[in-house]
């Protein structure tokens, strides 16, 4: 009897003990995964090196060199004004519960954010910062539409308003519990929320901003190839943690999402440059750099659920329509997307998107069809809504301090008239 006593007497205090301990210090232990954590902090290094400086390089070679400063100049302040707007408002109109198109005001300022908030296996304050360079190079995708004639301080006004109202709610629609999780649309790393969103508002962009001087013509050509090619080995390289990384986790899904992304982005260069050596007898460092990218667009809303032969067809097929499309197309529709922004972001996140539906490693028992139906309902309303909103960005840009640099100013380089520096000494 006494030994009973005993142990219920142990049992009690033990139960008080844990009793004292936070709920928080509770749900961490339950939940927190430093493997998953490291993977995280690591990922999240790697797509900010996408936009800096892969992107800023990528855009930069592909300009002339009177103008090679504006682009990266405009990668770097957009990077810097993004992170604020994130944490400002940016993640709780993203993430907050909201309805079925915006998040609410519940997380401003990060208010509700302790260095113990957990999200799923990882700190919050990981998540957060994850995502927040995911907003980081949306905006700065599309400033390759409308490179060498835009005004410093429209691009802010339009990159500010459009990220607002259009980045926002896309991403709540995708992956905040909003629109598209009722369709049951599959969007891994952002086909819809990044690239055809970018894309949409890119071709908007330079339609209202109208041709560069001497477009189409040789006086165009890129200034430092090399940039480009360094560029797209760094955005190769860093879309890993952009596609791998939004599984939120270090598992088998996540590697998953790496092979394929080295497959489709394989294919896509191999299908790109194979082109350029039928049609212009010269496969190029130019075309080999575009062509991965298209591959890396495509195989990003599919990445965490396709098959490896998905990868390989996703790729080859986004090699081979975004070249037609960043060559024959705008050449026959005559608009001025200066670095293919449309060509390669919105054609190649389109093509992605939709076949996501198509390849699955899981093959719902309804088959691929409403899958389909669903991504194809994702896409239709991502590009009206993104089309949307940048128009209206840009009139208010262009009402408030004018969208286009003078014509003086565009012959004389963006680098020298609105940021009073050369990107090279020609004197030393």
């Amino acid at each position: 009897m006494n030994a009973i006593r005993s142990k219920i007497t142990i049992f009690g205090l033990l139960s008080l003990l844990i009793g004292t301990i936070p709920a928080w210090a509770q749900e961490e232990e339950a939940t927190l995964n430093s493997g998953d954590t490291a993977w995280m902090l690591v990922a999240a290094v790697l797509v900010l090196l996408m936009t800096l400086p892969g992107l800023a390089l990528f855009y930069g070679g592909l300009v002339r060199a009177k103008n090679v400063l504006s682009i990266l100049i405009q990668c770097f302040v957009i990077a810097a004004v993004m992170s604020i707007i994130w944490v400002v408002y940016g993640y709780s109109f993203a993430a907050g519960e909201g309805n079925k198109f915006f998040g609410d005001a519940s997380m401003l300022m990060l208010k509700h954010m302790g260095a113990d908030t957990v999200n799923g296996s990882i700190p919050e304050s990981v998540f957060v910062t994850f995502q927040m360079t995911f907003i980081i190079i949306t905006p700065a995708l599309i400033v390759g539409a409308f490179a060498e004639r835009m005004k410093f301080s429209a691009v802010l006004i339009f990159t500010i308003l459009w990220v607002t109202f259009s980045y926002l709610p896309i991403w709540h629609m995708a992956w905040g519990g909003g629109l598209f999780a009722d369709w049951d649309v599959i969007d891994f790393a952002g086909g819809t929320v990044v690239h055809i969103n970018a894309g949409i508002a890119g071709l908007v962009a330079c339609i209202m901003l109208g041709k560069r001087k001497g477009f189409p013509g040789p006086n165009l050509a890129p200034h430092n190839v090399a940039y480009t090619v360094i560029g797209a080995s760094l955005l190769w390289v860093g879309w890993f943690g952009f596609n791998a990384g939004s599984e939120l986790a270090a598992d088998g899904v996540a590697g998953f999402a790496m092979i394929t992304t080295q497959i489709a982005t394989a294919a896509a260069v191999l299908g790109w440059i194979a082109l350029e050596w039928m049609i212009s007898k010269k496969p190029t460092a130019v075309g080999a750099a575009t062509g991965a990218v298209a591959g890396l667009v495509a195989i990003t809303p599919a990445s965490g659920s396709t098959t490896v032969t998905g990868a390989l067809v996703i790729g080859l097929a986004s090699g081979v329509v975004c070249y037609f499309c960043a060559t024959s197309l705008k050449r026959a529709l005559g608009y001025d997307d200066s670095l293919d922004v449309f060509g390669v972001h919105g054609i190649g996140g389109i093509v992605g998107a939709i076949l996501t539906g198509v390849f699955l490693r899981e093959v719902p028992e309804g088959g691929i069809g409403p899958q389909v139906i669903a991504q194809f309902k994702s896409v239709v309303l991502t590009i009206v809504w993104s089309g949307v909103v940048a128009f209206v960005a840009l009139l208010i840009a262009k009402v408030t301090v004018g969208l286009r640099v003078s014509e003086d100013d565009e012959n004389s380089g963006l680098d020298l008239t609105y940021h009073g520096e050369e990107a090279y000494n020609t004197e030393g």
